[in-house]
């Protein structure tokens, strides 16, 4: 959700390409769809209004739309080359008319107050620094007594990260701005949200990034080089092989975050 150095994107048409190969198309985090279940494990979006934050290449968008039959989607992120292939994706299926992308400056989110029944996210708050701003705003969208479900990528502490995971995040070069569970616990606090739950996922991804790896050295070998060339995918094997470090020790952890804005907010 943030640009790399001179404006440039993060995730541009080499990093979806990559992605898409690893874990399906439109998707730019881990689990496809069987994780975006996971994560709304419970709710009901029939007929609801719904953003996601940090939308990407808008495979969940359609996913939320398709087989949790919302309302209509709004995909929200601050990067073209994403938005640009969600909306011909979006598009060739005929959704056009239940979706829109959005795309915007790094900021308030450029929606009205109480827009949303529902935001969403998935792998994609940890690139913004200011957890108390983001989470006053992803309230101040929600529809009283609408529901905030993510997953993201936390740490397990706020000191001072390990050698291991100042090696991962060079490696990612990426904007990561992790933060522990209980800060971001306490920046949903301040925002006003309730029922405010979290569930880990670092077992889980552990045994599922080891998979990937063995998918990056193997099977998928041929087919990714043949998509971003060789040094791209030997760069990525890296990257992975310093998460693997990370995942294993614990300090990673992704988790699922849910909460709820008071239906009298």
């Amino acid at each position: 959700m943030t640009h790399g150095p001179a404006g440039e994107p993060e995730y541009d048409d080499k990093a979806i390409r990559f992605l898409e190969a690893l874990w399906g198309e439109g998707y730019l985090s881990p689990g496809g769809p069987e994780e975006v279940y996971r994560v709304l494990a419970g709710l009901s979006l029939k007929d609801k209004s719904v953003l996601d934050v940090g939308c990407g290449a808008g495979g969940i968008v359609l996913h939320l739309v398709e087989r949790h039959e919302a309302g209509h989607v709004t995909g929200f992120d601050i990067e073209e080359p994403g938005i640009g292939a969600a909306r011909v994706r979006a598009a060739a299926r005929g959704l056009s008319d239940r979706t829109a992308f959005v795309q915007a400056a790094p900021g308030k989110l450029p929606f009205v107050d109480a827009s949303f029944d529902m935001v969403f996210s998935k792998d994609a708050l940890l690139h913004v620094p200011d957890k108390d701003a983001l989470f006053a705003d992803i309230f101040r969208v929600l529809e009283p007594g609408g529901v905030f479900a993510a997953s993201d990528w936390l740490i397990s502490h706020d000191g001072e990260p390990s050698a291991d995971m100042k090696a991962y995040l060079a490696a990612e070069g990426l904007s990561f701005s992790m933060a522990s569970p209980a800060r971001y616990r306490l920046a949903m606090e301040r925002a006003g949200f309730r029922d405010i739950t979290f569930v880990d996922r670092n077992a889980w991804y552990r045994e599922v990034a080891r998979q990937e790896l063995a998918r990056l050295r193997g099977p998928l070998l041929e087919r990714a080089v043949a998509s971003v060339g060789e040094t791209y995918v030997a760069k990525n094997i890296h990257t992975w092989e310093a998460m693997q470090k990370v995942l294993d020790s614990g300090e990673h952890r992704p988790t699922h975050l849910r909460a709820w804005k008071p239906a009298d907010s």
